[in-house]
Formats: structure tokens, C-alpha cells, sequence
């Protein structure tokens, strides 16, 4: 039972943690097992193989971690660089904000390019610090992939032809929590040197799996980088990696056994369609919030994000009241505007296991809140955009043809 009670089902649509799909917590109903018999390693070899594939990865090392997407942050950062290190990296919304925050009591020289939130990266900034590096001093770019404050998401393949075209060294360090398994994402093609996401975003999990994905030029620098770590040490995994009993801490059991589940629905559906599934239901969201009269906080389209929307309301509304009316009066949960947008904004998440006819529930929800905040929205007018788009373009579900 909720622990506050709501009749039906609670409508989640914040950016993370989401839904989770009822074969995965099927999958994580089970008892304690001893993480050293030949089941647990077997199982973690199979999904170290397969989690790959979400990175779109054939040389990349994989690393679970039990910890969140901020663990997974200090993870790359400690193992590729030492104290001191050059970082260049962009400020454009809150967690952008909060991984600089990390770099820098890290001990890190943080380059920091600043843009607007509801801007992406400023890349042009970047260009211009690379053609003056040519003592090759900036060792990492550290980028944001999909920034959840704001719904930007930046283009990280000009970020790989900017760091090729000034034959530049650097590592390409890649924040990809709201972003890897609902965006497309190419770790090798794009010379992704870490990736990393959290299990309770696009893979529709519970929070607590922070999943790592390491170059072998990273793994390189790995060997000389003197920043300290323990917990999050790669060596100690490639040890037990190399010995086939793969922990060299204790695990999750039941989520190691949730990942399995997921990566079986993922599969199933196939990447390419679960990408393609996030761009349609991104498209109607912005298309209901045009039809209300309301502006999304991402400037350009070129930045639009398929996992998350941030709706600009009027100076008159505070959006937090939103948020708390979705909650209390329609059992519909939305995300709260955060630092400099808060107040401002109220987001929209639409990643991981979710079809059209949740996001249209969620989307009539969006419209009696804003009637009851006193916006002056035509009931149905978003409801019927975004019903409009997707009935002309939402394929057959592959595997029930």
C-alpha cells in the first residue's frame, strides 16, 4: 500500500525514477541468494555483455555499481584523472550544476562554459579552447548528455568531430543518466571515452545500479590516474572480472535479477524502436504544450529532449503549485522546477517503459491542473494534438503482429 493513500494507480511522470514494468518487479520478487555460487556470476557475464549493447559499445568495459547516477559521476571522474587535472565543462541546468559542483571538490582545474538554462552546450566555446590547447593541457570534456532541469539535450558527435579536427587528447566524458537506453546514443561511434547512466531512468528500475561504460583508452588512463578511490575503483573490478566471480563487494541480487528482466523487454521491443517510441511520445508532449498556449524552456529545437519536457508557465502561476495539485487532487506526479527555473517551470518526464495512452493520461491530467491554477487552457486542446500525431504515427506493436 502507498504510504499515503491514492485510489487507481499513481500517474509518475518525473524524469526518473520511473515507472518500472510489472515483469521486472515480477523478476525482483525473490529471496537473498549467495552472490559467490556459479548462478551469480553466470547471470552478471550475460548482463556485463548485454549492457553493452545499451551503450552501443563493442570495445567499452562495463562496470555495475550499487549506487546512483552521482556514484557513477565520481566513478569516472576518480579513475581516468588526478587532482589538478584541466576539465572543461558545461553549466547549462541543475545537474550539469551539481556534477561541476562534484568536479570541484574533486579537486579538479574546472573550465566551466556557462550558457542560459534552456541552452545547450555552448560547443562554439569549446572549439575556440581547443584550437588555443596546444600544449594539450584540458585532459577531459565532461558534458551532460541530457540535462533533466531544463529537457536540453546536446550533440555529442560534434563534441568527438571538435576534439578530432584539433587532433586533440582529451578524454570524452559523458553524463548519459536521462539519456542511455531512450536517446540515441553510440558510445563507439562517437569515441565516448565514459559513459555512464542510473538504473532508475530509461531502464525503468529501481534506483540503486549506477552502470559505468569505460574506453580502452580510459581503462588506460586508469592505470596512472591518482585521484583516490575505493568503493569505486575499476581495478578491483577487473580483478574479480579476470578471476569470473565478477563482485568484489556484494551485489544486489534482486536487481541484478530486474536488470536481466529490463534488458530482456528492451531487447524484445529492440533499441532502435525503443529510441524511436521516446521521439514519438517527446513529439506529442511538445505538441500538447504548443496547443495550450505555453512555451517549453528549451530555446531551440535543435536541443529538444525526448525523455523529459519543461513547461514555462506565466508569471502569475507558481509551477511548484502545479506539481502539488497534480499530486493531492489527480494522483499525478510531475517534476518541480529546480533552482533557477523553479517556480518557473513544471516538467513532464516520458522515458522508460511507457506507451501512448499513459502519456495522454498524464497529458488530460496536465489540463484540469492548469484549469484549476487558473490558466485559461481549453480542456482537451493538448489531449488532441498530441492524440493527433500519434494516431498517424504509432507503428504496430512488433511483436503482436
Amino acid at each position: 500500500m502507498d504510504y499515503v493513500y491514492g485510489p487507481g494507480r499513481n500517474h509518475l511522470f518525473v524524469p526518473g525514477p520511473v515507472n518500472i514494468p510489472d515483469p521486472v518487479i515480477r523478476a525482483m520478487n525473490r529471496n537473498n541468494e549467495d552472490y559467490r555460487s556459479p548462478a551469480i556470476p553466470a547471470m552478471t557475464k550475460t548482463l556485463l555483455e548485454d549492457v553493452k549493447k545499451i551503450f552501443k559499445t563493442t570495445t567499452g568495459t562495463p562496470f555495475l555499481i550499487p549506487t546512483t547516477g552521482t556514484g557513477a559521476w565520481e566513478s569516472a571522474l576518480t579513475n581516468t584523472l588526478s587532482p589538478g587535472d584541466r576539465i572543461v565543462s558545461f553549466l547549462i541546468g541543475q545537474f550539469s550544476l551539481l556534477w561541476i559542483d562534484q568536479q570541484q571538490r574533486l579537486n579538479f582545474n574546472v573550465d566551466v562554459v556557462e550558457s542560459d538554462w534552456g541552452q545547450g552546450a555552448n560547443l562554439d566555446v569549446l572549439a575556440e579552447k581547443l584550437a588555443a590547447d596546444s600544449a594539450h593541457t584540458i585532459k577531459a570534456i565532461c558534458i551532460v548528455h541530457n540535462e533533466t532541469a531544463t529537457g536540453v539535450t546536446n550533440n555529442l558527435a560534434t563534441v568527438r568531430k571538435l576534439l578530432d579536427h584539433y587532433n586533440h587528447p582529451a578524454l570524452f566524458l559523458v553524463d548519459g543518466v536521462s539519456s542511455i537506453c531512450a536517446l540515441d546514443f553510440r558510445m563507439d561511434e562517437w569515441g565516448v571515452d565514459v559513459a555512464l547512466t542510473g538504473s532508475q531512468k530509461a531502464l525503468s528500475l529501481p534506483t540503486g545500479i549506477g552502470m559505468v561504460c569505460a574506453s580502452p583508452k580510459a581503462i588506460e588512463a586508469s592505470k596512472t590516474a591518482k585521484s583516490v578511490r575505493v568503493f569505486f575503483d575499476w581495478k578491483d573490478y577487473l580483478k574479480f572480472y579476470k578471476m569470473g566471480t565478477y563482485w568484489p563487494y556484494t551485489p544486489s541480487i534482486q536487481l541484478l535479477y530486474g536488470l536481466r528482466a529490463a534488458l530482456d523487454l528492451i531487447f524484445e521491443e529492440g533499441l532502435d524502436n525503443v529510441i524511436a517510441r521516446h521521439s514519438r511520445l517527446g513529439k506529442a508532449t511538445r505538441l500538447a504544450v504548443e496547443a495550450w498556449g505555453l512555451k517549453n524552456c528549451t530555446q531551440k529545437e535543435e536541443w529538444f529532449s525526448d525523455t523529459v519536457t519543461a513547461v514555462v508557465v506565466p508569471p502569475y502561476i507558481d509551477s511548484a503549485e502545479i506539481v502539488k495539485r497534480g499530486w493531492k487532487r489527480y494522483n499525478l506526479s510531475l517534476g518541480l522546477g529546480l533552482n533557477k527555473v523553479a517556480g518557473k517551470v513544471f516538467r513532464i518526464g516520458h522515458l522508460g517503459n511507457l506507451n501512448e495512452l499513459q502519456l495522454l493520461g498524464c497529458l488530460a491530467g496536465v489540463e484540469m491542473i492548469l484549469k484549476d491554477v487558473g490558466y485559461p487552457v481549453v480542456l482537451g486542446s493538448g489531449v488532441a494534438a498530441a492524440c493527433a500525431y500519434l494516431q498517424n504515427n504509432t507503428p504496430m506493436i512488433p511483436s503482436r503482429i
